[in-house]
């Protein structure tokens, strides 16, 4: 850790601004790259360069010189330092002094030049070809008795070339093991939300956000985990439509704002306020609210008033009567105590909504990671159905997620869970019939660790074990494999603990040039609204014993599969080869790719519900009932806390860019837990004094971190938060949303303990 001083201070300035511009200029210089980064960043989300390495929100239409964001600008400048992960530094460092070593050290390290295998003799990484590594995967998998001892992990980095390629490589082998980034975060969204529309993803375009007479924004920190999103939102509140902004932390961006590329706006040092209505929902209380909103709307139809779009429901919905019955049976006492706000602020709520003739609602992981975060996320379909909120401008839902092409990967194959339809199609393009088994998601994949069921773990991207839930187990777990492969562009937690065997394969990153014996390939991303684009990296890789991660996965499979069906050789080296296999497996979506692609923004791909068209089994839209209010089990100790693990502002997933977090007041410390005045004044407890936290639970096992530090931060009365990974090992691996498998981080049961002395 840095030798500064914690410090907590209030920042009260708007987000954005002249700190942000000030933190771009300080994280290119810290990793050497003024002038490369510079010129780089001018490249990024623009046509012909190549798209964010951070978060999925979709670019404007390029009217802007600068499509780019604080935390874009710190992603690209982390992947261009002129730092070096050497065999050197490998030879200096043992795992085990690694391993001693923070999160935070291990990516300030730089960049990974040359595939390692590790060395149990000496306790050291050390060099090995890249051919002994592929045979290395080769004999490991096919030894196994069966391919379902073996978990193959994506990230949302991953493009969609290779993540398909991945998942034909893997069920050519003979499993849908697809343990995936998506399954930590917005899973309910895609096992959730196709029962209610018929569709996994958001129904907005960027353009609706120009055509919105109402924005909520539920369980996200914009400013922070999607600051390009900024723009549309700032832009509608000059227009005056109303943003209600539903959170139990009131985050800085969510409350004012300054657009750095507002020349005006920085010249003269102003702003703009982001919410008109600030919600200041306890943890789990968004239930309560949605349905006390859809019972205000009901209460007033049933006075007289011509609310509901009867017409779209009639035509386009089932299971208005049930819902109806459900939300009528909901008591005002006790929908007030169950999100922890006044009845008078729910009205104001219900109010902006019945007024918008359209609207957005857009949610983050403050509503997908409890343990019915689907349900969840089907209310929040339920509420938008009332008025028609979908199939005209301005109006849908969106889901605002995270990595760069998370959602891309799981169009083009990554799912644990594929339909027979899809098998059906790869089985008809490359000749062979896939496995019809479903596989596991992420916490199944180390409950199989954890039974000794699972024998190899391949990474594509990423940092799993320091993602996943409950971290001492599944240390352990990672620990007991007799393989772990990590293919990755930076040193991180996963490449440290590691099997018996282990490989670190480093790659060519996003904003690096791609060269093939073909000449220059491409890649492409869908980002978080379905639009398909193009990304060519501009920069020299950082190493020449760097590869492009789809050659890797085609050695790993010609290394794998002697006998293969594909043409794995011929896919490293033309790219339009892989789009044209995509295009066979996905031709409703995919048709005509490798031309629709040369466009300067892509294409956008069909959201049925876009179009009113509604792919569920009865054809129809669906209003589904999640019984009472409560979207966490309930704890009966009197001391429990509800914790949300959340991000830092210098943070993207498990990537910590620095120990600040300036729109919290924190610098110089990650051990922190935000509390409630109240809540720490019950307890005889003090600010900045430290405290451990214990998981509540019954499985018999005892989970504590210790050495927090107590911030005093207007949390809702009954909720605390602190940082992700760090606060990892209270969520326990069961505690997670019965239906997507997502882990509930945004309601983990805790009680605080004073510590003495």
């Amino acid at each position: 850790m840095t030798s500064d001083r914690p410090r907590y201070k209030s920042y009260d300035s708007p987000a954005g601004g002249w700190g942000a511009a000030a933190a771009t200029a300080k994280v290119l210089l810290e990793q050497s790259v003024v002038t490369k980064g510079s010129r780089a960043l001018l490249s990024m989300n623009q046509p012909g360069g190549f798209k964010c390495p951070s978060c999925a929100f979709p670019d404007a239409t390029c009217t802007k010189k600068l499509e780019f964001c604080e935390n874009g600008a710190k992603a690209l400048a982390h992947e261009a330092t002129r730092f070096r992960v050497t065999r050197e530094f490998f030879a200096r460092h043992s795992v085990t002094e690694l391993m001693a070593q923070s999160d935070y050290w291990l990516e300030m390290q730089g960049r990974l030049t040359e595939p390692m295998r590790y060395d149990a003799a000496t306790d050291h990484y050390v060099p090995v070809s890249w051919d002994d590594a592929f045979a290395l995967i080769g004999d490991h998998l096919r030894a196994l008795d069966s391919p379902h001892q073996a978990e193959f992990y994506t990230s949302g980095r991953t493009a969609n070339e290779t993540a398909f390629l991945y998942s034909v490589f893997v069920r050519e082998y003979g499993t849908n093991n697809f343990p995936d980034c998506s399954n930590m975060c917005h899973e309910p969204t895609s096992r959730g939300l196709p029962h209610s529309i018929g569709v996994g993803k958001g129904t907005v375009v960027l353009d609706d956000f120009d055509r919105a007479e109402a924005i909520f924004l539920i369980g996200h920190n914009a400013g922070t985990n999607a600051p390009r999103m900024m723009t549309p939102l700032v832009e509608a509140r000059k227009r005056g439509v109303p943003i209600v902004a539903v959170n139990p932390m009131p985050e800085r961006a969510l409350i004012k704002f300054t657009e750095p590329q507002d020349i005006v706006q920085m010249a003269t040092f102003g702003s703009t306020d982001i919410s008109s209505e600030f919600v200041h929902i306890r943890i789990g209380g968004d239930l309560a609210l949605l349905k006390g909103m859809m019972k205000i709307l009901f209460e007033r139809e049933a006075a007289g008033e011509k609310l509901l779009d009867h017409d779209f429901i009639a035509e386009h919905t089932e299971g208005f009567a049930a819902l109806k019955a459900d939300i009528d049976a909901q008591a005002w006492p006790d929908l007030v105590a169950a999100a922890g706000i006044e009845e008078a602020q729910i009205r104001r709520c219900a109010e902006i909504y019945i007024r918008s003739n359209a609207t957005i609602i857009c949610y983050g992981m403050g509503v997908t990671q409890h343990q019915r975060g689907s349900e969840l996320v089907q209310q929040i379909a339920n509420l938008l159905l009332l008025k028609g909120n979908y199939g005209k401008p301005g109006a849908g839902i969106s889901p605002i997620r995270g990595h760069s092409n998370v959602q891309g990967d799981r169009t083009v194959g990554i799912d644990e869970k594929p339909t027979p339809a899809y098998l059906d199609r790869l089985r008809d393009v490359f000749g062979f019939d896939p496995p019809r088994m479903h596989g596991h998601h992420a916490v199944e994949a180390v409950e199989a660790m954890v039974a000794g069921t699972a024998r190899v773990f391949i990474g594509l991207g990423g940092n799993f074990v320091r993602a996943i839930s409950d971290t001492d187990r599944s240390y352990e777990a990672m620990r007991k494999l007799d393989l772990t492969v990590g293919i990755a562009t930076k040193l991180n937690r996963g490449h440290l603990v590691h099997g018996r065997d282990a490989l670190i394969l480093p790659v060519v990153a996003r904003s690096e040039r791609i060269e093939t014996a073909a000449g220059e390939q491409f890649v492409t991303i869908e980002d978080s609204m379905s639009n398909v684009t193009a990304s060519r990296g501009v920069l020299e890789p950082a190493s020449p014993d760097l590869l492009p991660e789809t050659e890797i996965v085609c050695r790993m499979a010609m290394a794998t599969l002697p006998g293969s069906k594909v043409d794995w050789a011929s896919y490293i080296d033309d790219y339009d080869l892989i789009r044209d296999k995509i295009a066979e497996v996905y031709p409703a979506l995919y048709a005509g790719f490798s031309d629709r692609i040369k466009a300067p923004m892509g294409f956008h791909l069909d959201i049925p519900p876009r179009r009113r068209v509604w792919a569920t089994p009865n054809g129809k839209a669906n209003f589904l009932v999640i019984p009472g209010l409560a979207v966490n089990a309930p704890v009966t100790d009197t001391d429990m806390l509800r914790l949300a693990t959340v991000r830092s502002h210098d943070q993207f997933n498990t990537t910590i860019y620095s120990y600040n977090d300036r729109y919290r007041g924190v610098y110089n410390d990650r051990m922190i837990l935000f509390m409630n005045a109240e809540d720490i004044a019950s307890r005889g407890l003090a600010a900045g004094t430290k405290v451990a936290l214990e998981t509540i639970s019954d499985d018999g096992v005892r989970r504590r971190v210790d050495g927090l530090t107590i911030i005093d931060y207007p949390m809702s009365r009954g909720s605390v938060a602190g940082y992700y990974p760090e606060l990892n090992p209270l969520l326990p691996l069961a505690h997670h949303d019965g239906i997507s498998g997502c882990p509930a981080a945004k309601s983990i049961p805790v009680r605080v303990v004073a510590v003495a002395g």
